[in-house]
């Protein structure tokens, strides 16, 4: 993939093939948003990764998913008794001495149901295949930590991979968020191979009065009324619905089960993309995949890489 300017501004020349995109990393396989989970990504031939960006109490950008920190690492253990979890109360020092590993290696060892929901349909077949040994007393061992963005970007550098980034901002609007993620992958000269998303819309206007070359992507929960429109409004260059459960706005869990391929169409009409979280079911790959989607962020990229072969 070229990067003399960025394949998902509008304007330029999209991929022309399904971009697979691993969700915080290849999430299944390794704990979500740490760089062993990047690096699974990479190995399992990703075009692009997700990532989640919060702000510690001392202002370091902090790849991490929840606001609160006690379902991925062992803060209420390291920090007993403390009134609150957020990421934002912690130091990047503090958070450093957490262990963001080991809960993942709990986890497999539950019986399926009894999982976090993105767990509960990994196979043994899964789990054999792209979770090693090594893999296993990695992830056991204490040794996992939360890292920076920086430290995410820079295993990025030496690879063609592309990088959504999400900003985390509601409910704790960290003040000057945005203006850091800018100037970040701004000073490691990533503008061309970078995807800024946010539920929180006015941080992508704030992503364009700073820059015309980084893409930006309205991520959604809700079904937006004239989407081309909106998006045009914001100068924004991809829209991002989700594809399951209470998350689904298009058409997966509907009456009629049938996906709105109009929707689609009209997003990729305006030159812009059409990317659908959090997709890990084959037959929904499928339909997606038919349905000439940009991109499918995935828990499971093998998943995709699978269907993507099978259907080509």
């Amino acid at each position: 993939m070229s990067f003399e300017q960025n394949p998902l501004r509008v304007g330029s020349e999209k991929p022309k093939q399904l971009l697979i995109i691993a969700h915080r990393g290849a999430r299944a396989f390794a704990p979500e948003n740490t760089l062993p989970a990047f690096e699974k990504a990479i190995t399992l031939g990703c075009q692009m990764v997700e990532m989640d960006v919060h702000m510690s109490r001392d202002r370091e950008l902090i790849v991490y998913h929840d606001d609160q920190l006690t379902r991925c690492t062992d803060a209420n253990v390291k920090f007993p008794g403390r009134s609150s979890y957020y990421v934002s109360d912690f130091t990047y020092d503090e958070l450093l001495s957490l262990d963001a590993g080991s809960w993942y290696e709990r986890q497999l060892q539950l019986p399926p149901l009894e999982r976090q929901f993105f767990l509960q349909t990994i196979t043994e077949d899964e789990i054999a295949s792209f979770i090693s040994p090594k893999d296993h007393e990695l992830y056991a061992s204490g040794a996992i930590i939360i890292p920076r963005l920086k430290d995410v970007l820079e295993l990025l550098l030496d690879t063609s991979l592309m990088a959504n980034i999400e900003i985390k901002s509601i409910p704790r609007m960290y003040p000057g968020i945005t203006k850091a993620v800018v100037h970040l992958v701004e000073s490691m000269g990533l503008e061309h191979r970078v995807l800024i998303s946010s539920f929180d819309h006015e941080q992508l206007t704030e992503v364009r009065r700073m820059t015309k070359i980084i893409a930006t992507g309205v991520l959604t929960s809700d079904r937006l009324s004239r989407s081309c429109d909106y998006l045009q409004l914001l100068d924004a260059d991809a829209y991002l619905p989700g594809c399951y459960g209470e998350y689904d706005t298009i058409g997966f869990g509907s009456v009629s089960r049938k996906l709105d391929i109009s929707a689609i169409k009209s997003v990729i009409q305006s030159n812009r993309a059409f990317i659908v979280w959090t997709c890990n079911d084959n037959l929904q790959i499928i339909e997606l995949s038919k349905a000439n989607v940009t991109g499918l962020i995935t828990d499971f990229p093998n998943r995709v890489k699978a269907m993507k072969q099978k259907f080509q």
